[in-house]
């Protein structure tokens, strides 16, 4: 992975930031991103995709990548923002949130995916990025955590919704419990119709009129 990242550098090139994200599929909670610059010749063991890792090693991780990292940043965006602009336009809001908050403004960034955000610098989308590219990989541990965190810290608030196994995303038994007792206020509304009773969805509809 490490190789990925060091074909990009040159004498224009001297910081890279990797960039991904977590969160654009679960029913709750925020979408969250992540920058990581590193020296050219930082390497980390044990650094990869944020899923393929279990919890333990993303947290032992997480440690080692901000003490190790020239610069990292990590962007939130709340669940109403979502509901009003999309998921996709939240998540490259995110993104490039996390890149301009970095303390040193790299010459390049690389982003997971196949889609990039406006900046007035290269940004170069990776397909699964997270697999191929130490710095995207990287990201995607801080962002993984970040929200992990967060969700589990919702958890204790909104029990019934039992984010601190399922961290908002579409389980059975999430949606199961959504049915019965409908959603939390940190439920993403724009995500929910499928799910909802006709009642609800109706209830539902009136608190986006609303917000609107």
């Amino acid at each position: 992975m490490k190789a990925f990242d060091k074909k990009y550098f040159s004498k224009k090139i001297k910081y890279i930031a990797g960039v991904d994200e977590a969160g654009r599929g679960p029913l709750a909670g925020p979408v969250v991103a992540a920058a990581v610059i590193f020296s050219r010749k930082t390497n980390i063991k044990g650094i990869n995709d944020s899923k393929q890792l279990s919890e333990k090693q993303r947290e032992d991780l997480y440690t080692k990548i901000i003490s190790s990292a020239l610069a990292y940043s990590v962007s939130i965006i709340e669940h109403e923002v979502i509901d009003e602009i999309n998921i996709l336009n939240a998540t490259m809001l995110a993104m490039k949130q996390a890149v301009e908050d970095l303390n040193i403004k790299p010459d390049l960034v690389l982003v997971d995916g196949n889609r990039k955000f406006k900046y007035d610098l290269p940004v170069v989308p990776i397909v699964k990025g997270d697999s191929k590219s130490f710095s995207i990989a990287a990201a995607s541990i801080l962002a993984k955590v970040t929200r992990d965190r967060l969700m589990k810290n919702l958890a204790a608030k909104y029990p019934v919704y039992l984010w601190e196994h399922n961290k908002g995303y579409p389980t059975k038994r999430h949606r199961e419990i959504i049915k019965m007792v409908g959603p939390s206020p940190i439920h993403r509304k724009s995500f929910l119709k499928k799910i909802l009773t006709e009642q609800q969805a109706l209830e539902l509809n009136t608190d986006l009129i609303k917000v609107k």
